[in-house]
């Protein structure tokens, strides 16, 4: 067996630090703009730098706050706990646990992905993820894709989410499956239990809504107001959802998002006034308090020849016995 590209807990725990030296061609760019740039990473990986307190600029300590402060044209950012994206490496874990090969073909796979198990690590060294599990049996994995700790990620789910999780573990495999994603081509099946009775007329019901990231950290969706919607900072989502079955206080119903964006079923379907079962950002506390996660499950993914389908999860299915009659 090639050895691994993936580390050790012992390789992971030495990052370098790196210094950008400011000129006038950086001068007035957003810092996070700047830095993702420089870095190579994403905007998202740059604020939980500035959370973790690893930027300096000419020496004063810079946070979150920050990441919107325009650049001067001189001095310097030091970034101190930074690690190119090359170099970030996924945390291998045990190959005979983590979730379950649902299906797989020349150059990629399909997991059932358990709820309470992130995709991928956002730091050197996390434990837990569906990437570690998969880099051990398949360590040609690094640097498909995004690489680093991305590789093959071509889409994610919450980590309260369970189901059909798609991964690509060479590039030609990770580009097709991606561009498809892209492309609304995917074909999406989720499951989900709603607060009270969902019975829209006719059956069924197809959404169209504009959705904006409300807030970062922890991230908060919600629909757009007009202004938003003016400015370009909307997202319009598209789904269809049905009811499936009539529960106690809760409908089963099943979605099919054609679109993929952030929180897109569980804001949406709360904006219905449905929320999720379990949902604690976008429920109420009694709705929140009825499951221990909230209660929305990837059923089936569907794309030329990969057609994967994940059961049930055990709380989905306790939950929905629990609901019935």
């Amino acid at each position: 067996m090639p050895e691994s590209p993936f580390a050790s807990e012992s390789e992971v725990d030495r990052p370098a630090s790196r210094l950008i030296r400011l000129s006038a061609r950086h001068l007035g760019v957003r810092l996070d703009v700047l830095l993702a740039a420089e870095l190579e990473l994403s905007r998202a990986q740059i604020r939980r730098l500035l959370a973790s307190e690893a930027i300096r600029l000419d020496g004063r300590l810079l946070g979150l706050s920050d990441k919107g402060i325009p650049s001067p044209g001189s001095g310097a950012l030091e970034v101190t706990a930074w690690r190119a994206p090359a170099d970030q490496l996924v945390r291998p874990e045990p190959m005979d646990t983590g979730p379950r090969v649902l299906a797989s073909g020349p150059g990629w796979l399909a997991v059932d992905k358990p709820a309470g198990m992130p995709v991928h690590p956002l730091r050197d060294g996390e434990a837990g993820t569906v990437l570690g599990h998969v880099a051990a049996r398949h360590p040609e994995i690094h640097g498909v894709g995004e690489g680093g700790l991305r590789s093959g990620v071509v889409h994610r789910l919450d980590v309260d989410t369970s189901g059909v999780l798609l991964i690509a573990t060479e590039q030609v495999a990770w580009r097709r499956i991606r561009e498809a994603f892209q492309a609304h081509r995917v074909e999406k099946t989720y499951r989900a239990i709603v607060a009270g009775r969902f019975d829209p007329i006719g059956g069924g019901l197809v959404m169209e809504l504009p959705l904006v990231v409300a807030r970062h950290r922890p991230a908060f969706v919600r629909v757009a107001s007009e202004d938003e919607i003016r400015r370009g900072r909307a997202r319009v989502i598209q789904q269809s959802v049905r009811p499936v079955e009539a529960l106690r206080d809760a409908t089963l119903v099943e979605v099919r998002p054609t679109t993929g964006f952030l929180h897109q079923i569980r804001a949406s379907l709360a904006h219905l006034g449905h929320p999720l079962l379990g949902d604690g950002r976008y429920a109420d506390e009694g709705t929140a308090l009825r499951a221990p996660r909230h209660m929305l499950h990837a059923a089936r993914a569907r794309l030329d020849e990969i057609d994967a389908t994940a059961h049930d999860a055990a709380d989905f299915a306790a939950c929905l016995d629990g609901l019935r009659d």
